[in-house]
């Protein structure tokens, strides 16, 4: 069997672009001051990271269009490889909060997560679908993965 590169909209055609979308969106939101609820621990973390040297106003202006910038090209389907590669690093940036404010993301260690730290944990589903992207984007994968189960069992 052979993949279909004409089907725009394949389940990995969907993926990409429902994570571009998602990008884009929180991106966009760090562009206007007080209207990404994740901007407070954004900036907590970045000033943490860079020891101060980076003043706040800056550093969510960076990251909103990193962000931004990984959803159009997600969005795209341009340079997957350096995307995805980025998408990553900033996936792990977003775990730092487990490490650098315990407080704010655990009500009891290492189990009893706050609704920060719930926020947090849901990127593994972004991490996990980048992987799947990169498999097909990057290095490729089976055909057979592209055709529905139902194909497969005929």
């Amino acid at each position: 069997m052979t993949e279909n590169k004409n089907n725009r909209l394949n389940p990995l055609t969907i993926l990409r672009l429902s994570i571009g979308i998602i990008y884009l969106w929180f991106g966009v939101l760090k562009l206007f001051y007080g209207f990404s609820p994740a901007e407070q621990i954004a900036s907590q973390t970045i000033h943490q990271l860079t020891f101060g040297l980076l003043p706040d106003h800056m550093a969510i202006d960076l990251l909103a269009i990193w962000e931004c910038s990984l959803g159009l090209f997600l969005i795209m389907c341009k340079w997957m490889r350096f995307v995805l590669n980025m998408m990553f690093i900033h996936m792990a940036c977003t775990f730092m909060p487990f490490l650098l404010f315990p407080h704010l993301t655990f009500m009891h260690l290492p189990y009893d997560f706050t609704l920060l730290g719930q926020y947090i944990m849901k990127n593994i589903i972004i991490i996990s679908s980048g992987l799947v992207l990169w498999q097909y984007y990057v290095k490729g994968i089976p055909a057979i993965y592209m055709h529905p189960l139902s194909e497969q069992n005929s």
